[in-house]
Formats: structure tokens, sequence, C-alpha cells
């Protein structure tokens, strides 16, 4: 066997190595948590058109664009930097949430500088607070998100069933679906025809 004072320098050894991987791992993981972030806060297609939809256009925090029926050209509208331009009030308080949210997460980004300050175990506990408070405010934003869907400008665009956490349906279908990412199509296509059997099912009742 070892002698211990051996055996504690091979742990403690081993023990920084492992903390530095994990330590770099969770670096990776935050910057990409904050590029994803940045995106879903800047881009507007939170929402959008689809085949049934009465006008084109889509919908973010805080920008949206609307297509004229007459021209079939969009309309864009709605600034971070002018509240008064954003449609709905839940918009408004989505686009605080997610804001902070991102804040939250590249302050996080920031503080990975203090590792050179001040004692790692520190710095990863502050570090985890603001990772927690970010995908927090993320999670309140993209709850409170859809209580806006009755604003009518969103009408105009998706139809006037659209309420508060409901989309307009129309033969069956959903008239807007989310537009950012492939999972949020497939859950807008299940649903469809999900509602699609439905209607059917109560037809032939």
């Amino acid at each position: 066997m070892l002698p211990a004072q051996e055996a504690a320098k091979i742990y403690h050894t081993n023990y920084v190595r492992n903390a530095r991987a994990v330590g770099v791992m969770w670096q990776v993981f935050t910057i990409t948590f904050a590029v994803i972030t940045v995106v879903v806060f800047i881009q507007p297609y939170w929402i959008g058109d689809s085949v049934n939809t009465p006008q084109a256009g889509y919908f973010g925090l805080f920008h949206y664009c609307i297509g004229n029926a007459l021209t079939s050209e969009l309309t864009c509208k709605g600034s971070a930097l002018d509240f008064g331009s954003i449609p709905s009030g839940a918009f408004k308080t989505a686009m605080f949430f997610v804001g902070i949210s991102m804040l939250l997460i590249v302050g996080s980004i920031v503080c990975f500088s203090l590792f050179f300050f001040c004692n790692a175990g520190s710095v990863y506990k502050i570090c985890a607070w603001m990772q927690l408070a970010s995908s927090t405010c993320m999670v309140i934003g993209c709850m409170i998100y859809p209580d806006g869907w009755d604003s009518e400008e969103v009408k105009r665009m998706c139809g006037q069933r659209t309420d508060k956490y409901t989309l307009a349906w129309a033969a069956g279908r959903t008239n807007c679906c989310p537009k950012t990412s492939r999972w949020r199509k497939r859950i807008c296509k299940s649903l469809m025809e999900e509602r699609g059997d439905a209607t059917k099912s109560s037809t032939l009742k």
C-alpha cells in the first residue's frame, strides 16, 4: 500500500485535474446557453404564419411584421427601446424577463474572469446562482409570452379566434405555429393532427 502522504498527493492531483475538466465543460455549456439566449431574445420568429393565416407575418418578443392584404408586403414594427411599439403588455413583460435572463447569463461569463482573482469555490457559487436566476427568468418569460396572443395585431395575422394561450384553428388546423425550431414545428404539427382527428370524431358523432 502507498504511504498516506503519497496517496493524498495522488488524490489531490486527480481531484484538481477532474475539477479543471468539469470547469471547462461548464464554461463551454454556459457560452452555448448564452448564445442561444441572445438568439431567442433577438430573433423575431416566436410565432409565425402558415397557409391558413389571414395575413402573412411573424412575431418576436418585441419586433413583428404583418403582411398587407392588398400589396402582400410586410409592415414591420416594434423595438426593444420603444415599449410603446410593442403590441401587448404580456410581450413587454416577457421581453423584460428574457432580457434579464440574457444579461445574467452574459454576466456569469464575465464572472469567469474572477477565477484569476478570487477563490474558485466562491466564483462557482456566484456563477451558479446567476445561471439559476437566468434560467428562472427565461422560463417565466416563455410562460408569460402566450398571454399576449389575444392582442389585435396577433389576431390580424392568426385570426379572430386567437386568444390567450390559444392560437386560432380553422378546418382542424392551427393558423399560426412556432417557427423557431424543428421541435416546435413537430409539436405544432402533432397538435394539428390531433385537432384534425378530434374534429373528424365530433363530425362522425
